[in-house]
């Protein structure tokens, strides 16, 4: 049991990342599919990475200059996997004028306006975010971040349908919708992360997180009537940034 678990881990990481995994790890859709309930995990371990960058960074250069290395290390580490879903997503909904279109447009490789524009709105958002934090808690707000998100996203293959009729798409074995005791397992290490975090903070960022998700829950059904893995990209990205609102906000005394 311990060895199936740890094969769905790093089929998980395997799929979300370029972090290399162990060479006995196989690789189907049925493993996929179970791997969703590790996401978060992979959250973590994403978030954990820029965390140490962020540590490492600080101690040499400027704040500003320590969370840009950060970012950019978890964009390498993912291959601006979510990000492209991001682009992707606002390029069809931009652009699409009904449920076929958008999902030619999101299939499109070329990346147009609004994905540019999404993409840099993205970034500079989360960037202009992470420097207003307390710098004390910044790293556990990555770590956090990058799992909460990821949790966001997971919630789409436990509450809607997959829209795409091709098998080839990159997304197809997630289809399956995870049982509740998968969805237990994702949530708990979606709040693993956010222990380290002020208990009144992380609540407000997880109910932005929480609240950007049903927006783009919304959207998704509306147009789709479902979603696409570059959906869940997208959700994701919506999510962090919202949690990151969340955790520089302005709370009462």
């Amino acid at each position: 049991m311990i060895r199936r678990e740890a094969e769905y881990f790093f089929g998980a990481l395997r799929f979300f990342t370029r972090l290399p995994v162990p060479g006995w790890v196989g690789h189907s859709a049925e493993h996929l599919n179970r791997s969703a309930r590790y996401f978060p995990a992979v959250g973590l371990l994403v978030g954990g990475i820029g965390a140490l960058v962020y540590l490492a960074a600080a101690l040499f250069w400027p704040k500003t200059v320590a969370v840009l290395l950060a970012m950019a290390a978890t964009i390498h580490v993912t291959g601006a996997f979510h990000e492209d879903g991001l682009s992707d997503t606002v390029d069809g909904l931009g652009g699409g004028w009904g449920r076929d279109r958008i999902l030619a447009i999101m299939k499109d490789s070329r990346v147009g306006s609004y994905g540019v524009v999404a993409l840099v709105l993205a970034l500079l958002g989360k960037f202009l975010l992470l420097v207003e934090m307390d710098g004390a808690w910044l790293p556990a707000a990555l770590v956090a971040g990058h799992a909460v998100s990821r949790f966001a996203s997971t919630t789409l293959l436990s509450t809607m349908e997959y829209v795409r009729a091709d098998a080839s798409s990159k997304a197809k074995p997630l289809a399956t919708r995870l049982t509740p005791g998968e969805m237990a397992v994702a949530a708990a290490f979606a709040l693993a992360g956010l222990l380290l975090l002020p208990p009144a903070q992380a609540l407000v960022a997880c109910a932005l997180a929480a609240l950007s998700t049903l927006w783009m829950a919304g959207l998704f059904r509306r147009w789709l009537g479902g979603y696409t893995g570059d959906c869940l990209g997208a959700t994701q990205q919506v999510a962090e940034i919202a949690f990151y609102l969340g955790l520089v906000a302005r709370l009462p005394q």
